[in-house]
Parts: structure tokens; sequence; C-alpha cells
């Protein structure tokens, strides 16, 4: 019910007062492992930015790469870092980009660092977008995460679905609460001296979420950009979606379980609901599990004359609430695809995105067990290449 209190106040778009004089200064990173196939339409994109190229500087990091992404990316005339290490995975790779960035200081001065992942291609008006949030004060900045290909199968429109949704519902939600946003992995902007400060440290499997609940340890809460997008290459299969979000419980697990208390104790203590709200965030796998148990023993219980089980919360509301309950979470995420405009084709797969909600019960499972695996780094393989001139 929380969510559902919080997400009304994503209803509304409010005007904000923007000033896109072009005046910070962008090192532009992106990690790339064996992305031969769409590393140079991302690149594109990135020269395609409506924002002088002398503020901008584009780094290509090709992190245990064995095809050609490095000689794609450096016949498109960007800087280009090979790196070759046993630690796998992409917060490892922005440890190291970030820190070879700090020796260049005498020939490189920014304000600001944004992050990418190869498959992305970035709308036009990113950085213009950046800067003036820059300029208002933020230093922890999310931009709104779209699909590049969401009619590709059921699974790719589930995922738009569900980012459409979120991006509305969720994060512009959160943002004109005043509460934070939480990164998400890419088409995020953070500012360098809070980089510097704080370093990255961020390593486990949802390095974004790490780094989003340490800032707000450190009283830093994360903005939300939503009129600059980032078009993201979503799985086309089950067995893609499954592997991507059993890694991204992985990692939520561990850092629920590392930042989860300390944020709650925070927030009571100094009267800072942000820090329980980012708490309450990190709980949400708690609740999934416990829903999981539920219905496993309601499930169990039909099958004896008399019931063995029933959901203490069951009796405290009648049964037409909780049915009620029910189609309204299947309905709501609806809201959020009329509100964002999204196109006619999500309504006709919106009929497949119950399985999909379903799935995260075995998936938030799986990531219970493996959360102690933080190493275990599966790459997810990108082949659509895709120019962004054919989405704005």
């Amino acid at each position: 019910m929380y969510y559902y209190f919080v997400s009304v106040f994503g209803w509304k778009k409010h005007d904000e007062n923007k000033d896109y004089t072009p005046d910070k200064r962008f090192a532009l990173i992106t990690a790339a492992h064996n992305e031969e196939a769409v590393i140079r339409y991302h690149i594109e994109s990135l020269k395609k930015l409506n924002y002088p190229t002398d503020l901008f500087d584009i780094y290509v990091i090709a992190d245990n790469c064995s095809d050609k992404t490095a000689d794609t990316a450096r016949a498109e005339g960007v800087n280009v870092f090979e790196r070759f290490s046993k630690q796998r995975g992409k917060g490892f790779a922005l440890e190291w980009m970030f820190n070879e960035l700090f020796k260049m200081e005498d020939q490189k001065q920014y304000d600001a660092i944004c992050v990418f992942d190869a498959d992305n291609v970035i709308s036009s008006n990113f950085l213009l977008e950046m800067n003036s949030k820059l300029k208002q004060g933020y230093r922890s900045i999310q931009g709104y995460l779209d699909t590049k290909n969401p009619r590709d199968s059921w699974v790719t429109a589930c995922y738009a679905t569900a980012y459409w949704s979120m991006n509305r519902m969720w994060q512009l939600a959160r943002f004109n609460l005043g509460l934070s946003n939480a990164l998400g992995g890419t088409g995020l902007c953070l500012d360098y001296t809070l980089l510097k400060k704080y370093g990255w440290g961020a390593t486990c499997l949802t390095e974004d979420l790490e780094f989003t609940m340490k800032l707000l340890l450190n009283d830093i809460k994360t903005a939300w950009s939503h009129d600059c997008r980032v078009y993201d290459e979503k799985p086309v299969h089950f067995s893609q979606t499954w592997r991507q979000r059993t890694r991204w419980l992985q990692g939520h697990w561990d850092v629920a379980l590392r930042y989860m208390v300390p944020l709650f104790i925070k927030g009571v203590r100094e009267k800072k609901w942000y820090c329980i709200d980012g708490a309450i965030y990190l709980f949400q796998p708690f609740v999934i599990m416990a829903m999981l148990i539920n219905m496993i023993l309601a499930g169990v219980s039909v099958f004896f004359s008399e019931p063995i089980y029933e959901a203490a919360i069951s009796g405290l509301m009648p049964g037409w609430f909780w049915v009620a309950f029910g189609i309204l979470g299947y309905c709501y995420p609806m809201l959020g695809l009329i509100l964002e405009k999204a196109p006619r084709s999500a309504y006709y797969y919106y009929i497949t995105y119950p399985i999909y909600g379903l799935t995260w019960f075995p998936v938030t499972l799986v990531g219970l067990f493996k959360h102690g695996n933080q190493s275990e780094w599966a790459h997810t393989m990108h082949t659509r290449g895709i120019s962004i001139s054919s989405l704005e």
C-alpha cells in the first residue's frame, strides 16, 4: 500500500525551471564487454548529443573483450581503455576507469561523469538535461530508462511495460515527493567531486543500487531527469531474462543485508524519511519471499479436509477487498502506460504481464540462495544495432 500511495505523486508531471546554457564539462564512460555488434550505434548517439563537443569526452572501457569491440570503438575516434583482469563485472571496470580519470586531472578537468552501457542509444538532449540538473545543485542524477526493442518479443514488451510504469509511478513520484531516486546502472550522472570524495567502491552484482544506498548514508539523494532518455536493449528470450534478473536479485539481497538496517536506524535517529524509504525499498525481496511462502502454504492446505494454514493478514479485510486488491495490482501499471503515452503494441502484450510478474517469485528465491556469490557475473548478449535516429 505504501507504494500505491507514493505513486499518486507521479500522476502529474510538474514544470521545472531549467537552464540549458552549456556550462558543465562531462566525461562519458561506457563499459563494454564483447559488444562489437552494438558499440558503433552507441557511439553514434553520443556523437549526436546536442551539446558543445569541446565540453565532453567519450571513453570506452573494453573490459576483458575477446572480440573487436576495442577496434570498432577506436575506428569511431573515441578514447578506448582496454582492461584485462580476473575481477569481472561492470562495478570493477568502472572503479578502474574512475581511477584512470583521476590520474589525468592535470590534462582533463570535468564537472561530472556519466555512465552508460554499450548497448544503449542516448537521446540528443541528455547532456543539456544533466547540465541543467547539475546547475540546480543535484549531484547524483538518473535519466529516464527506456527500451529500444519493445516489440521484439513478449519478454521485451514486459520489460518495457515495467520500465514505463516504474519511471512514471515510482521514479517521478519519488522525485516529486523529495525522496531519493534509484540509480539504474546506465544513464546516470555523478558530480565529479562527489565521486572522488566518497569513491565508487560498488563492485557487487548491482553496483548501481549499492552506490545509491552508499550516497543515502551520506545524506545525498539521487535526483530524477524525466525528459532525457536512454534506450536500453532488453533480453528477447525468457532464459536471458531469468539470468539477468537472478543476477539483479543476487545483488539486491547482498545490498539489502548490508545497508537496510543502517539506513533504517539512521532514518529513525535523525528523522530522515528518505533514509527509511531507502530501507523500505531494500526490504522488497523479503516481502516477495513472504508472499511466496504464503502461497505455497495456502496451496498445500487445499489437499486437506480441514484448513491447516490461513494467512493472518487475510482476516483483516473481507474477501472482496483482496480480490479488488489483486485486480488493482494487475491494472495499475496500465495507468503508467497511459500517462507515458506508450505505443499501442504495449497494450497487446499486456495480457502476458502477470506471467512476467509471477516469475519474480522464483527469481527472488534463487537470488537469495546465490546472494553470497557476488563474483558470478553473467554477460547479457546484445545484438540489436539500432540507430538513435530511428527512435527520436
